[in-house]
């Protein structure tokens, strides 16, 4: 007889194979996108934001490394896309069709709103590493070490950073030390916190 051997079989592992990653970008979509609009302070440039990162994401996928951070990944990249735009609109006229200005001359109909309005103001006037890091931090909940991923810097640069940031605001806000902030968002609440 004869026999035709069967090629080897590479061998079993014990380890379950590592989930494809781009499946894990919908987990990080509501994230980006909060992050874009606390950013561009904007909900269409936001959503351009969003959608720019996931095409330069999905096509320079092969530069991300499975196993790390995927989150802070997306997040560098939205940064750098927002960074760019700034670069870019710098160049350009603004405000050509007077939306900005109308946007601005539209008040509030609540006391929470301009609260609220009152501390997206100072945020603005903070320089823009400390905004970046109190809104990393702060507003969407990420650990220090995720932050200085993304933002390309040591730890102790964040929490510094996060610490003169907290500290401007409250000055800003026209808060004495110790004082708190009377508004019920959530996400501002956790700017303002003093835990880094």
């Amino acid at each position: 007889m004869n026999a035709i051997a069967k090629p080897p079989q590479p061998p079993k592992s014990d380890v379950p194979p590592l989930p494809d990653p781009r499946q894990e970008i919908l987990l990080h979509l509501p994230a980006l996108r909060a992050f874009a609009l606390t950013l561009s302070r904007d909900s269409v440039l936001a959503d351009d934001l969003v959608q720019e990162t996931l095409m330069k994401a999905w096509s320079k996928f092969h530069l991300f490394t499975p196993g790390t951070n995927l989150r802070s990944w997306l997040f560098t990249v939205l940064r750098n896309n927002m960074r760019s735009m700034l670069r870019k609109r710098s160049r350009e006229v603004a405000d050509v069709d007077e939306k900005m200005a109308a946007r601005l001359a539209s008040k509030p109909n609540q006391e929470s709103n301009l609260a609220l309005k009152e501390v997206e103001l100072a945020l603005d006037k903070l320089p823009a590493e400390q905004r970046e890091v109190l809104i990393l931090v702060g507003a969407m909940g990420f650990s220090i070490e995720e932050a200085a991923e993304t933002c390309g810097c040591a730890p102790g640069t964040i929490k510094s950073r996060a610490n003169r940031g907290r500290l401007a605001l409250a000055r800003l806000l026209g808060l004495a030390p110790g004082e708190k902030i009377d508004i019920s968002d959530q996400a501002t609440l956790a700017v303002m916190s003093q835990r880094p």
